[in-house]
């Protein structure tokens, strides 16, 4: 039995005494288990399947095993391996939701909705088992044809104020795949007051009108979806069709397709890091429904991201097809991953790509900028940022873009253009910590307009406490300025909560240095060097260990990185 996947293991790493880079399927059962369970805790859902298997076959029957070997599989998406499995998990613990869901959607492929709803009752014993259970019953009956049945199970949302949108999207989609278009109306319309910004409501809803004979309306859906100042190729295409004089097909085509968008709408709810295996479960599920594949692709991709998981993220956005609006959204999303494998030319490469097709593009320029700031390329990641401030873009987008150029700007030692665009940042969006921070230390470091740039900072710490970076500048302020013991107070606090940092680290040690602490100050600049410094930083810290400091030093901040805009 080969792997299918390895990524996870590395030499060294013990389990119970056993190196896991020397474990493989055709060991002994404990091997085989402990390396399956640590595979599952890493996520690599492929080589946890591969092991617990191999431990199943060895200890049959075990439901410590097929339990966790039903959820590995069910994650990677191998739903038949899945549903083999969950009559075993279900007798072991009748309570087990995912089980439950899967054993219902088997019956619901082949139209026997009563036994679907079984299952799916069984699975109500929490609160999203609750939710999950509502709406897909509600689809049962719809596949039955049982309109006044299937609002009924909605009504059951009721008791949850949370569940309020679930309800009402549904009761839309159900009534209209249903032909009861007075009463779809209504829903949508009250959906669409409830969550206009809703990607799939504002869709559904403008593919009602635009079937039911409204195309003004539906076009002013698709305008108003626009207008906050982002795109959204998904709506752009929606609206050329609607100006090409196209009519769409149904949103909802099937009761299949309805369930497919149950699971789909669950795990971009759910995508998150608590809840992120519950959410790639879900999402994988909704696509073997045959779920609109370009966009639950993508959710697995962003789901996998978000995880860390560069391979199988890569995979998911590779299967968007070439034809698809999120085509360029999926190749920067490759980009990303690949420049987390460090595979940089490769994410610079794609990226340029997708520029050059789509030079309004702001999340793949951002992505670029990005990159060759990375890289060390700040004239060209100062040029992409130009480029991208150049397009229409909300508030909240442009003071990142002008903050990203600033630190361009600065790292190419032009400070009245960094400090230029970081005021501007500040104009735009009033207050910022990150731009008060970055334009603080900027100009402490350079010795200038210090009055201010020292309040910028002690705003940014009043603002973000628990920031290590910023509570660091701070910190590197006091010790520019030669105030030792504050800056080793302020100091101690970044490390404490950026422990993994090493620039951080190594400012803590120049601190106790120059404060006669010079055993703590080798320790920190120690932890430094092991804490994986840039290429650059790393002669610095070993000319420390090995001599000291003799006058306090010129060290960059540590930089605190704003999470790219999403194109919503």
């Amino acid at each position: 039995m080969l792997l299918r996947s390895a990524s996870w293991i590395f030499t060294g790493f013990l389990v119970s005494g056993i190196a896991l880079a020397d474990v493989t399927p055709e060991t002994s059962f404990s091997g085989n288990y402990l390396a399956g369970r640590t595979a599952g805790r890493l996520r690599d859902n492929n080589a946890s399947a591969d092991f617990l298997g191999a431990a199943l076959k060895q200890d049959t029957g075990n439901p410590v095993l097929v339990e966790r070997l039903f959820q590995a599989e069910l994650a990677m998406g191998d739903v038949a391996k899945a549903e083999a499995l969950a009559p075993q998990v279900i007798a072991n613990n009748s309570q087990q939701r995912m089980a439950r869901i899967v054993l219902g959607l088997k019956e619901f492929r082949n139209r026997r909705y009563p036994e679907a709803r079984v299952q799916f009752t069984e699975a109500a014993y929490t609160p999203v088992g609750e939710l999950t259970s509502a709406l897909l019953n509600a689809w049962a009956y719809a596949g039955e044809g049982s309109l006044n049945a299937a609002l009924k199970e909605l009504s059951k949302l009721d008791n949850q104020e949370s569940f309020a949108n679930y309800k009402v999207v549904h009761t839309a989609m159900i009534s209209d795949f249903l032909n009861s278009s007075m009463r779809a109306d209504v829903a949508y319309k009250k959906a669409y007051q409830l969550a206009g910004n809703s990607l799939r409501v504002a869709q559904a809803y403008a593919n009602f009108l635009l079937r039911n004979g409204h195309k003004d309306e539906a076009q002013k859906v698709y305008e108003k979806f626009l207008s906050g100042g982002q795109r959204n190729v998904l709506i752009e295409a929606d609206l050329a069709d609607l100006n090409a004089g196209k009519m769409p097909t149904p949103f909802i085509k099937t009761p299949a397709t309805g369930v497919s968008e149950v699971l789909f709408s669950l795990a971009a709810a759910m995508n998150g890091d608590q809840s992120a295996d519950a959410a790639l479960m879900y999402a994988q599920l909704s696509l073997a429904l045959n779920a609109d594949q370009p966009m639950t692709r993508s959710l697995i991709g962003d789901i996998y991201t978000d995880m860390k998981i560069s391979d199988a993220a890569i995979d998911a956005f590779d299967h968007v097809p070439t034809t698809s609006p999120l085509r360029n959204y999926a190749d920067t999303q490759i980009a990303v991953n690949l420049q987390r494998d460090d595979k940089t030319k490769d994410a610079i490469d794609r990226l340029q790509s997708v520029v050059a097709k789509d030079a309004k593009n702001l999340d793949a320029l951002v992505a670029l900028g990005g990159l060759y700031r990375n890289n060390n390329e700040m004239q060209k990641a100062a040029d992409i940022y130009t480029q991208a401030i150049g397009l229409q873009g909300d508030d909240n987008i442009k003071w990142q873009l002008y903050y990203y150029r600033g630190i361009s700007y600065d790292r190419m030692k032009a400070f009245d253009k960094s400090e230029a665009d970081f005021r501007k940042a500040l104009s735009i969006s009033k207050d910022q910590p990150t731009v008060l921070n970055y334009l603080g230390y900027s100009m402490i470091d350079r010795g200038v307009k210090l009055d201010e740039a020292i309040g910028m900072v002690k705003k940014a710490v009043e603002l973000k406490p628990n920031d290590g970076y910023i509570v660091d500048s701070l910190g590197w302020a006091y010790f520019t300025m030669g105030d030792y013991d504050q800056a080793v107070n302020y100091l101690e606090r970044a490390v404490d909560l950026n422990a993994a940092d090493s620039t951080i680290a190594q400012h803590l040690g120049d601190a106790y240095w120059h404060s006669g602490r010079k055993l703590e100050a080798q320790f920190q600049w120690q932890h430094a060097k092991d804490n994986h410094p840039e290429a650059a930083d790393l002669p610095a810290i070993e000319d420390r260990l090995k001599n000291g400091l003799v006058e306090p030093a010129k060290v960059k901040p540590a930089e605190n990185i704003v999470p790219k805009p999403s194109s919503g």
